[in-house]
């Protein structure tokens, strides 16, 4: 009887290789995708321009300027002030980061002065406008 049980005894373990690897491909989906939910889910009626493309830029700061005069950075609403904020943080972390400025072709000039202005007391001087091509 004892010769019987030790061969009927059930080795209990739990492979957790599977999970890891499921959890690893969710991770790449959202990485890709999140940035393309954040630039689509704002819309603004972008001006035209006969040189309009994409940036090459691996991982730009994007701050959009709706018609109403309302901010955002990376798809979050902020201030002036909490815009002056994290770009002066984002900037001291990588000195060569890109911005990328997408407003509403009725938006104040004054509005998008005053977004340039926090850029270049930042020390920003990787600067793209946002536009569509012009046909």
């Amino acid at each position: 009887m004892n010769l019987r049980s030790r061969k009927q005894r059930l080795i209990a373990e739990i492979n957790i290789t599977p999970f890891t690897d499921v959890i690893l491909v969710l991770l790449i989906i959202f990485m890709i995708t999140t940035p393309l939910i954040l630039q689509s889910s704002l819309k603004v009626n972008l001006p035209r321009a006969q040189s309009a493309g994409p940036t090459k830029e691996a991982v730009p700061v994007n701050i959009i300027i709706t018609n109403e005069g309302a901010l955002y950075l990376d798809g979050a609403m902020v201030t002036r002030k909490e815009l002056r904020e994290r770009i002066n943080a984002r900037h001291n972390e990588d000195p060569s980061i890109g911005v990328v400025i997408s407003s509403d072709r009725l938006v104040r000039f004054k509005d998008i002065v005053g977004i340039l202005d926090i850029l270049n007391a930042s020390g920003i001087r990787n600067l793209n406008i946002a536009a569509t091509t012009q046909e």
